[in-house]
């Protein structure tokens, strides 16, 4: 069974920096994989996604240039580095994998989440 398993949430002031990190097992990182993020009210929004064993990948413009995702293959790991935080970037961060064709980041095509965690970003 897949299992993703998000850690490294928190609250930060704006500007400062947050580690994410998403083990997972049943599921290689080297496949398609990705992180999403959803604020109450909103739509869960796809924040960076990884393809082609994990060489490549599409951030949203929102965080273009400021977050930058990572891949431990020793470990499973997938981690999302997180600098300059802003205060809109505040949400619940989910790890989705499971892939089912399309763009990278479409949460309808991900088959599997992690339960999310939280961050908190304040003015």
């Amino acid at each position: 069974q897949v299992r993703l398993v998000e850690s490294g949430g928190g609250s930060v002031p704006a500007g400062g920096s947050l580690r994410l990190s998403c083990v997972a097992s049943g599921y290689s990182v080297s496949n398609n994989i990705a992180w999403f993020r959803q604020t109450p009210g909103k739509a869960r929004e796809g924040v960076v996604g990884c393809f082609a064993g994990g060489s490549l990948a599409t951030y949203a413009d929102t965080v273009k240039g400021r977050f930058t995702v990572s891949h431990d293959r020793a470990n499973n790991t997938l981690s999302l580095e997180m600098n300059s935080l802003k205060p809109e970037d505040t949400g619940t961060y989910y790890c989705a994998a499971g892939f089912e064709g399309g763009s990278v980041l479409d949460s309808l095509k991900y088959k599997y989440w992690g339960q999310g965690t939280q961050v908190t970003v304040s003015s």
